[in-house]
């Protein structure tokens, strides 16, 4: 049986692209414009994703999301053109999965669709072989420190010592899982893809390194000279991830 994926947009325009490109991808998509529209096709048939906008008319998208929390675990992910951080925490802090500002890139969308729902399913990601070394650290064995920042696997977010949140993507959230998992082990730009629940068919290598620029703003106490995520030069490349006990520094939060 095919995923459902219902779209919620007050865009007609956005609803009919995201649907048609969906749909050539083997999904049931709904297009509904509104939440009660939502509240509605849950009755007949509740979806396997909701990709729902954050600044819809009459009743906005953190009330839908608060709805939908209440009712289902269904994955949720954020549509909207608003990129304020604020708005990225409190959706995150309500439930939402993941968090795409308009205009979305659909090959980004599509892969962030296959990606929650393949942790809904339950079905392990592949790891490398190269990638399973001694080194390698089971998860929730002990707390990984970027910089200041703590990584909460459970919000899926970042946390420093004073308390203060920075939300994550969910392609930031896999690449911190995937290096936090494997200190110390060069991993390369295709295992990080894979890692990080991305298929590597979909999306060039080289966009890694613009994904590693982002993460470094954000958590290296001095982006322009990395110690947190280290460049490894030389035998095809790669990123390592150097570890510490605690918090290290302070780093200047810049939105992505």
């Amino acid at each position: 049986m095919k995923s459902c994926i219902a779209i919620v947009d007050d865009d007609p325009l956005t609803r009919e692209v995201v649907v048609e490109y969906l749909s050539k991808q083997g999904y049931d998509v709904l297009s509904l414009e509104s939440g009660p529209a939502l509240r509605e096709a849950f009755c007949v048939r509740p979806p396997d994703c909701v990709i729902l906008d954050l600044v819809m008319p009459d009743e906005d998208g953190l009330t839908v999301l608060r709805w939908l929390r209440s009712q289902s675990d269904v994955p949720v992910i954020m549509l909207t053109v608003n990129d304020a951080t604020a708005d990225r925490v409190v959706g995150l802090e309500l439930g939402a999965d993941d968090y795409v500002a308009k205009p979305a890139d659909l090959r980004e969308l599509l892969a962030r669709v296959r990606s929650v729902l393949r942790r809904r399913m339950g079905v392990p990601r592949p790891t490398p072989v190269a990638v399973a070394t001694a080194n390698t650290a089971a998860p929730g064995l002990r707390e990984s420190w970027f910089g200041r920042w703590r990584l909460d696997r459970a919000r899926r977010r970042l946390v420093d010592s004073e308390g203060e949140v920075l939300a994550l993507t969910g392609t930031e959230f896999g690449l911190l899982c995937a290096f936090a998992d494997r200190p110390g082990v060069v991993l390369s730009r295709e295992q990080l893809l894979t890692l990080s629940g991305t298929d590597p068919g979909e999306i060039f290598d080289r966009a890694i390194d613009l994904r590693i620029t982002r993460l470094r703003r954000k958590i290296e106490p001095s982006p322009a000279n990395p110690t947190v995520i280290r460049t490894v030069r030389g035998h095809g490349g790669g990123y390592e991830y150097v570890p510490s006990a605690g918090p290290i520094g302070t780093c200047v939060v810049v939105k992505a």
